[in-house]
């Protein structure tokens, strides 16, 4: 049997392109069966798809061309047994992994590009690893493998590995351009081009794009930015591999959408006091908020939203040995300026529309007529009747450096009928992030886009001004609370692997074992804060008269920890159309360091890892036609220490670790049918049954179903391609879940659909205009991805209000792509 090592796998899926012109794999290995494509994430051997022992989507070109990309959930959505919400936009994706619970963010699941992590460490901040990256022309397609021995190699992963793989240049130069144009003055221009630069197997390929966007939801506040990404690859002139270098530049800012109140019991939502709905209550008014400091004058950067500007540069090298050896290196190194600007979802505090009487008594400020609700801009009175939302944003200040790396060393060899790929690996990583942070409450109407509005009260009794009768400013320039909440700190993490796994095969076999053992350092710095006055004058309340900073007092904390890995996987060919296969898998997560408390003697909490082992047993079926897979599955999580924002009462956040074990068992289904030539029919179905064994921190948990994740989801599509006409409906399933780990408010079930059409114009030397329409949400669906996790167990089904995230609404967008 003919052994098949590192290089010679990366040559022919990067060299000569492991997609065809028509999407479609070349691999002679596939032979009969259904097209396949090659897998090359996390493992020393390529494979495809019916003949890898784990889970595995893969996303090619053209399908990711029929997606919206202009977030990540918008092309993971479909891939079975994930959970994908983008209702916040374009950023901060959450991805759930079946089974184990999370926040989402990428917790589990790293998120790569060409093999190497976009961030190596998760947890220094809370930022989703999506911020670093988006997607463009450039991307030839994405593989998430989950399970087996792929989860030992390069950053390691206990749930699977997204990983996005770029297109290089080939001896044919190929290009393309694309405009995208939507509603809410969306304009997107895109481009991607590759080639060969000498005769000398040396090629390029560069990619990027810049847009402008007022949408999905009206806030005054645009996204905007661009990004361009590009590479250097270099053809070993014997054949023996390949050397290529990878470069990104990324500056741009996206506005991110949190939770807003909804009516408890319908969940549609509620009227503003201009009688139009409120889709959100971020608001351009807000921008200019500022207020005196200790420091001098703080301006809120509010208006940059989740902004990126930065770049990062990686290599991947990969080389036949002589005697059967191949070696593979990667390395990385990013540095970024990051801030992730928000509007929370209330002030921490009533986190609801209020009536003028009641923001008033909730306060302590008396009664309506002691007290003018007036414009901030303007000065006018608010009518009586409209209701005032109080608000927070939270200015958080993230710069990030990053640098990692991994060697493989391969050896291939014949062992009786059996071919071996034996990898030594190591990997190493440092990574560094600050988390500067400042919270300030301001006051605005209930509306879309909401006018700031000032308060002025009569201190009656003069227990606020000291001077009876005298009156008071509550808010100044919209602001109520200056410097509610204040952190600052600095966290650095450093990892080192080291991995050994087999890949083993004959003709009726596949074998996956492995071992993986890696430990983590991390370094955590926290600066005290403290209240400073800000001045005495006895006309302002005391919120504005104080705001809270640095002291100076900066808590340093050590802790390590080391654990480790093993994976087993086996594939059995049952038939010429059918496989059988098995893996189990005892992993880790190390806990994320944000989350690390101190005790009274400034010493930090006990770090160990958390433990998750996974099990997963099913079977590949495959022919011209058709090709699908069953699997059931298990996963157990011990000792998990969940990091939650939550509000502590006073308008502030606290980042609260909770200590959890949980358990799951269920079923996938995944099929691809070709009804006809022009026809085909995607689907896939994951039931999981979930619950918690263990909360310390409320046993009564026990036994609840985890947050926000569903027992079934389901995702169809049906296509229809000819030479010409092309379109595809997409439609997604979600059902009920909890908003909280209480159980106490639970989400219903919705459906989201999505539609792609085009239209292909061919002319001579390969070159296609396309002009095709894009439908998100086509039927405007109202479902709702999460309540709020800053109310955590606080909220409850009998309240009046239920502040909770929809789904983005209807959006239709028009492209037009040129490919020459």
């Amino acid at each position: 049997m003919k052994k098949t090592t590192i290089a010679s796998i990366v040559s022919l899926c990067i060299a000569q392109g492991a997609f065809a012109a028509d999407g479609t794999t070349q691999d002679a290995a596939v032979k009969d069966k259904n097209i396949e494509r090659i897998i090359v994430s996390g493992t020393s051997k390529g494979r495809i798809i019916s003949d890898t022992p784990q889970s595995v989507t893969a996303i090619s070109e053209d399908e990711l061309n029929k997606l919206s990309s202009s977030s990540q959930a918008d092309v993971l959505r479909n891939i079975p047994g994930i959970k994908v919400e983008g209702g916040g936009g374009e950023v901060a994706t959450n991805l759930q992994v079946r089974g184990l619970p999370s926040s989402g963010q990428f917790q589990f699941t790293p998120l790569m590009y060409d093999g190497s992590p976009t961030f190596s460490t998760f947890g220094l901040n809370s930022s989703a690893f999506d911020v670093y990256y988006r997607n463009d022309l450039g991307i030839e397609r994405v593989e998430f493998v989950r399970g087996g021995v792929s989860n030992l190699f390069g950053p390691g992963s206990v749930a699977g590995v997204i990983n996005y793989i770029s297109k290089v240049g080939t001896d044919d130069p190929q290009s393309t351009v694309q405009v995208e144009m939507s509603d809410q003055s969306r304009t997107r221009l895109d481009f991607a081009t590759s080639g060969p630069l000498n005769d000398d197997g040396l090629y390029y390929a560069l990619s990027g794009f810049y847009r402008y966007d007022e949408g999905p939801l009206d806030t005054g506040l645009p996204t905007k930015g661009t990004q361009l990404r590009g590479n250097i690859h270099k053809e070993f002139d014997d054949g023996s591999g390949s050397f290529t270098v990878y470069g990104q530049y990324i500056d741009d800012q996206a506005q991110f959408y949190l939770p807003i109140p909804l009516d408890a019991s319908s969940r549609e939502r509620l009227i503003g006091n201009d009688g139009q709905e409120v889709e959100s209550l971020q608001t351009a008014h807000a921008s200019s908020l500022s207020y005196p400091t200790a420091n001098g004058r703080y301006e809120s950067p509010i208006t940059n939203g989740a902004s990126t500007k930065g770049s990062s540069v990686s290599f991947d090298f990969n080389k036949d040995l002589a005697n059967d050896y191949a070696l593979l290196i990667r390395g990385k190194y990013a540095k970024y300026q990051h801030e992730f600007n928000l509007f929370l979802d209330g002030d921490g505090i009533v986190n609801v529309p209020e009536t003028q009487a009641d923001f008033l008594s909730a306060r302590g400020l008396g009664d309506v007529s002691n007290a003018t609700f007036t414009y901030t801009d303007s000065g006018q009175l608010l009518p009586e009747d409209d209701l005032l939302f109080a608000n927070r944003v939270l200015d958080r200040d993230r710069p990030a450096e990053d640098f990692s790396g991994e060697i493989n060393l391969i050896k291939s060899m014949l062992i009786g009928d059996f071919s071996h790929d034996i990898t030594f690996g190591t990997f190493f990583s440092h990574a560094e992030a600050d988390d500067d942070s400042v919270i300030t409450t301001y006051l605005g109407e209930f509306n879309n886009v909401p006018r700031l509005v000032d308060v002025a009260f009569t201190d009656i009794d003069g227990s606020v001004s000291g001077t009876p009768g005298s009156t008071v400013s509550y808010t100044q320039n919209g602001v109520s609370g200056p410097g509610v909440s204040y952190t600052n700190q600095t966290i650095a993490a450093t990892r080192r692997a080291i991995y050994i796994a087999d890949q083993v095969e004959n003709e009726d076999w596949i074998f996956d074992f492995g071992v993986r053992w890696e430990e983590i350092d991390g370094t955590i710095n926290r600066e005290g804060s403290q209240v400073v006055q800000i001045n005495d004058d006895p006309s302002l309340a005391p919120n504005l008269q104080v705001n809270t900073t640095g002291n100076g007092q900066i808590t340093y904390g050590e802790v390590s920890t080391s654990d480790f890995a093993v994976s087993g996987a086996a594939l059995y060919r049952l038939t010429d159309n059918l496989n059988v296969y098995a893996n189990a898998s005892r992993g880790f997560f190390f806990p994320e360091l944000r989350g690390v408390q101190f005790n009274s003697l400034g010493q930090p909490a006990k770090y160990e890892a958390e433990i998750i082992e996974q099990g997963e047993i099913g079977v590949k079926f495959f022919n011209s036609d058709f090709n699908g897979s069953v699997a059931l599955f298990r996963t157990d999580l011990t000792d998990r220490r969940s990091v939650d924002f939550v509000n502590d009462g006073l308008g502030g956040v606290i980042e609260l670790p909770v200590m959890q074990s949980t358990k799951a068992t269920g079923v996938e289904l995944t099929g691809h049918y070709d009804l006809t030539d022009e026809w085909n029919l995607d689907a896939n179905l994951t039931y999981t049954d979930h619950e918690f064994t263990k909360f310390d921190s409320d046993p009564s948990i026990v036994g609840n179903e985890l947050r926000r994740k569903p027992n079934l989801m389901i995702n169809t599509s049906i296509g229809y391609t000819t030479d010409d006409w092309d379109a595809t409906l997409y439609h997604s399933f979600v059902g009920d879940n909890y908003a909280n780990d209480a159980n106490s408010v639970q989400l219903d079930s919705f459906n989201l659909f999505r539609l792609d059409a085009g239209y292909n114009w061919r002319f001579a030397d390969n070159e296609k205009l396309r002009l095709s329409i894009g439908v998100f949400n086509v039927f405007d669906s109202d479902g709702i991805t999460e309540g709020s996790p800053r109310l955590g167990n606080n909220q409850s089904a009998d309240d009046a209000y239920f502040v909770g995230r929809p789904i983005l609404p209807r959006r239709v967008t028009l492209r037009l792509k040129y490919d020459f």
